[in-house]
């Protein structure tokens, strides 16, 4: 899909859900579309304060969304436009959906300056585990062990 019409259509799209979300006091703005072969699958406007959920940001819902449309874990083939440059958490939720291409309006400077800034996870991110704010402490990890184990013989056992 190398239309570039077609480009900014579905991040029209996004755009668009990212202002009815705040017009009709919703949510954040922020708004993203998942599509796959030219064809819109699933969009979805930031739901963190509409669900009471930290995790809703715009693209993980528009993940969820697509991936229940779809009926798979596996978002290969399919490409994400967003109203703004993914934070850290969607950015992995990106990655682990396997989308091929992500298309961005706003970038993270831009959401910074309206109080959105995810600036302090890259640089946790960057820490040694024992210099975090906030305490990453093991514990049972032989006990834990046991779910691995079981996991590597399981008929069950689907790789994602």
């Amino acid at each position: 899909m190398e239309n570039n019409k077609q480009h900014e259509e579905f991040m029209q799209m996004a755009i668009a859900l990212s202002v009815k979300n705040v017009s009709e006091s919703v949510g954040g703005p922020f708004g993203a579309v998942i599509v796959k072969d030219g064809k819109f699958i699933a969009g979805s406007a930031n739901r963190v304060t509409a669900t009471n959920d930290p995790t809703a940001h715009a693209e993980v819902s528009a993940i969820r969304l697509a991936c229940e449309a779809l009926n798979t874990f596996d978002l290969s083939g399919c490409v994400v436009y967003t109203s703004c440059e993914p934070c850290p958490m969607c950015l992995g939720a990106i990655y682990w959906a396997r989308i091929e291409t992500i298309y961005y309006a706003n970038t993270k400077t831009d959401a910074e300056q309206i109080g959105f800034s995810d600036k302090f996870i890259y640089e946790e991110l960057e820490k040694p585990m024992e210099h975090r704010s906030l305490p990453i402490v093991q514990l049972m990890r032989t006990e834990a062990m046991e779910a691995f184990k079981l996991w590597e013989t399981s008929p069950m056992r689907i790789d994602y």
